[in-house]
């Protein structure tokens, strides 16, 4: 995932002109960008939301570059979502080992963060994330890549890894959003989606029929497509992104995955 993200990978920071290998903290949080609106393949499928943890390979031009590992946990009436990243092959280069944490909440109107912290492994701060959300008295509070943050909650705000889970609680109950917005320092990001069709995908785990959709920041020539088995709660399969109609930035290929 999702997860996430759009991860679910700046996390979302524009990709320099040269051609050479993201920032393992872009590539780990592209997951968490919004996903997409689809609904199930039939309404049998429809299930709960339930702990999974999966993992996939980050290609860029052809090569494996980094290893990510997505994990939701059960924590009585919250949810927890961890992600991590590992270099592979020539991302060795880099000296981001990125972590993620959500603490999330789910309610029958939707999917609330309580908390996020990110850590690109390194010993500079620059990119980090600590944000608290208090639905209770309407703020969010915290600090995000150096910036203070305090700011109104914006009603449906997510942030980084949380907006995979819940764009996959819509899905599950049959709702279709149109748009996320996810925090970003002291403003949010705003991603439309939008379904693509369906297309059965072959994996090291097998053969799932997925469901293909489509998210994009608002004003961004950046598009990013998931391929999603609702057999399998909406976890993303395969990821990609692409800048304008045919230059392929990274694809994203599960590995494993084990549910609940």
């Amino acid at each position: 995932m999702i997860p996430l993200s759009d991860a679910l990978t700046r996390r979302h920071r524009r990709r320099p002109a040269t051609r050479r290998p993201s920032r393992l903290g872009s590539l780990c949080l592209q997951l968490s960008i919004a996903l997409a609106t689809l609904l199930p393949l039939n309404a049998a499928q429809a299930e709960e939301l339930e702990p999974f943890e999966a993992s996939y390979n980050w290609i860029w031009h052809g090569m494996t570059v980094a290893f990510s590992t997505v994990k939701l946990e059960r924590r009585d009436d919250t949810w927890v979502y961890r992600s991590k990243s590992d270099p592979r092959g020539i991302g060795r280069m880099l000296s981001e080992r990125p972590t993620q944490e959500s603490i999330i909440r789910v309610t029958a109107t939707g999917t609330q963060p309580l908390s996020y912290k990110a850590d690109d492994g390194t010993s500079d701060t620059k990119r980090d994330a600590d944000v608290k959300f208090d639905w209770e008295h309407g703020r969010v509070t915290g600090v995000y890549e150096a910036t203070k943050v305090d700011m109104p909650v914006q009603p449906g705000i997510q942030d980084d890894l949380s907006v995979q889970i819940a764009l996959m609680v819509e899905l599950l109950h049959g709702r279709t959003p149109d748009r996320f917005l996810i925090i970003d320092k002291n403003t949010a990001r705003e991603y439309h989606y939008s379904r693509e069709g369906e297309e059965t995908v072959e994996t090291p785990i097998g053969r799932f029929q997925t469901i293909i959709y489509r998210s994009q920041k608002q004003g961004s020539p950046r598009t990013t497509r998931f391929w999603c088995a609702p057999s399998r709660g909406f976890i993303p399969i395969r990821v990609e992104q692409k800048r304008g109609d045919d230059d392929v930035q990274w694809t994203m290929q599960i590995q494993d995955l084990k549910r609940g």
